[in-house]
């Protein structure tokens, strides 16, 4: 019998993470593809990811003895998988233009057959066009706030809308192209910022009725049976005289500034069982996997209302909402980001890798 290599040690994960980091200067990376304009928005990299952030996703791999590989999600790309051949890549990729950007990566993933965290691409297209998701839950009789898409094209603003209202780029996330004056008070307002926006974004806008009231995020965690829904987590804001608070990118800039975190919510038990019980099955008509955050208004008169869904969340510690409903529920940054990978190697039946502890 030939026993040779039995005595060996096992083979570590080989972990990837694609990502897209935040850079100051225009056009310093040969392989990156140039970000446009001088006269582009101040928060056009707002879904890109710091470096810090990609190191402390590293250090938790590379503590529980994965090998890990940092793969810019540039141009390049598609040789560093080649190159590297990881066995599963941890993604947080944002992508480079377009409406389904965010499946780049993913896309180029399942081509190569290399296993990778959260929801496939067909997941990430839907979810990151604000409108299209918002008739897609339509069906499964999900409330959410009264909508209308302008496109680029149109070059006017033409139907009936319902004041206030709020305008956001129809297929972003981070708050990106939500201003401190994106809710407009008649079609005066909302036709000079729907034409800006669509000016400075070159994108399709989105005009919701603006739902007042209180503010929640549900994370999501897991799949199948062992999905876990967070309690929601209220987002309260500082300044109660702002008559239109919103969660815009100001705001989350200087969140410490502009508004309190508190997890679990106060909110009636009954509330917060609709809240989590429709957050899962959002995140389950859209086929999300291993992890997500999903937003919600409550209106004064107790209505709940779907605002949207992010199926890859940011993951900045001490920052990102993510971590922070976590942390709040006793899972620290560590656990969780193992979490995300654990669910994937699960879900891909990586057996071999998975942390029975």
């Amino acid at each position: 019998m030939d026993d040779t290599g039995m005595n060996e040690p096992p083979r570590l994960l080989h972990v990837g993470i694609t990502y897209n980091v935040k850079h100051n200067k225009r056009d310093e990376e040969p392989n990156r593809p140039s970000i446009g304009s001088p006269s582009e928005p101040l928060d056009n990299e707002a879904e890109y990811d710091d470096m810090t952030t990609i190191m402390a996703i590293k250090e938790v791999l590379e503590r529980r003895n994965c090998r890990v590989s940092l793969l810019e999600a540039d141009q390049e790309l598609p040789v560093k998988l080649v190159e590297h051949k990881p066995d599963i890549v941890f993604n947080i990729a944002e992508g480079f233009y377009g409406r389904g950007r965010e499946a780049q990566v993913p896309a180029l993933l399942n081509f190569y057959r290399i296993p990778y965290t959260g929801s496939d691409e067909t997941t990430l297209c839907i979810a990151l066009d604000k409108a299209l998701t918002k008739r897609i839950l339509s069906t499964y009789r999900i409330k959410t706030p009264k909508g209308q898409v302008i496109t680029k094209e149109q070059n006017r603003v033409a139907g009936t809308f319902r004041f206030p209202a709020i305008v956001k780029p129809n297929a972003e996330g981070s708050s990106k192209g939500i201003s401190d004056a994106a809710i407009v008070t008649n079609r005066k307002e909302l036709k000079k910022l729907v034409l800006q926006d669509i000016s400075l974004y070159q994108q399709d806008m989105l005009v919701e009725e603006y739902i007042g009231g209180r503010e929640f995020t549900v994370g999501i965690l897991g799949n199948g049976k062992d999905i876990h829904v967070f309690p929601p987590m209220e987002i309260t804001y500082l300044h109660p005289n702002n008559p239109y608070n919103i969660y815009s990118y100001q705001v989350k800039q200087n969140y410490k500034e502009f508004v309190r975190y508190e997890c679990p919510a106060r909110i009636s038990p009954e509330m917060e069982a609709e809240m989590t019980g429709t957050a899962k099955k959002i995140f389950e008509a859209l086929s999300c996997r291993d992890f997500a955050r999903i937003d919600f208004r409550l209106s004064p008169e107790g209505e709940l209302y779907f605002i949207e869904i992010n199926p890859l969340p940011g993951l900045a510690p001490g920052y990102s909402d993510f971590p922070m409903i976590a942390e709040f529920n006793g899972m620290d940054y560590h656990s969780l980001v193992w979490n995300v990978l654990q669910s994937a190697l699960k879900r891909y039946g990586m057996q071999s890798y998975i942390d029975e502890d």
